[in-house]
């Protein structure tokens, strides 16, 4: 019986084998912090539409803290960036969850300016029916941006609703409890942030984790 090819054949196989391994691991260590690099960018770009342009001058994305208001703020945590320029603070954003969206929970971005107005609110995530309740999403269309400049007191908190519930936003053809559920997560917002005030920015600051979690977009809905 010849050895020597059955062991060359095995070195070979062996050699393919670590190579194909290595290659593996490599490309996924690349790939993670090119994803990584990737969200961070696009968490940026999503903070800086909803702030008001040239009034920051600190990283939110470095400058958080994790708070705990499921009953305003629909988690166990939610995760606050501060806004600063200089040592002014100048805004907070806050990540709430909608927890009654029609397809699943629904993660949103709501910017709260130092005078109580909302700066933005932008989605995050959420898995509404395509045609319907994705109406939330800013490339669908621009019903999101009717927060920007609203308050606790305009409109009156009582009007804190969609048309079709007596209140002051819109809601969407065939799709109401989409609309609903964020009218009343974004005032909810308002609240919590009105009633924790200054405190917001006086809480020590940990280490930030800049690797946020993809935005992504998909299903269902109606009303």
């Amino acid at each position: 019986m010849k050895i020597r090819p059955i062991l060359l054949a095995a070195f070979v196989l062996s050699a393919f084998a670590v190579s194909g391994v290595a290659l593996v691991v490599i490309t996924h260590t690349v790939m993670d912090d090119r994803i990584v690099e990737n969200q961070r960018q696009a968490m940026e770009r999503k903070l800086a539409a909803i702030l008001p342009a040239g009034r920051a001058d600190n990283d939110p994305l470095t400058d958080t803290i994790e708070v705990s208001a499921r009953e305003l703020l629909g988690a166990d945590t939610t995760r606050v960036y501060r806004v600063r320029q200089g040592d002014e603070p100048v805004a907070v954003i806050l990540e709430p969850v909608v927890p009654d969206g029609y397809a699943g929970p629904i993660r949103l971005l709501v910017s709260v300016l130092t005078d109580g107005t909302v700066g933005g609110v932008r989605v995050l995530s959420h898995h509404e029916t395509p045609g319907l309740g994705d109406k939330i999403e800013e490339a669908k269309s621009d019903w999101v941006y009717g927060f920007a400049g609203t308050s606790l007191g305009d409109p009156p908190i009582e009007r804190w609703g969609v048309k079709r519930d007596g209140g002051d936003f819109d809601q969407f053809t065939g799709a109401t409890i989409t609309p609903r559920a964020i009218v009343k997560a974004v005032k909810n917002t308002l609240i919590y942030v009105d009633q924790q005030g200054a405190r917001l920015y006086q809480e020590a600051t940990p280490q930030a984790q800049t690797a946020n979690r993809p935005t992504t977009t998909t299903d269902q809905e109606a009303s």
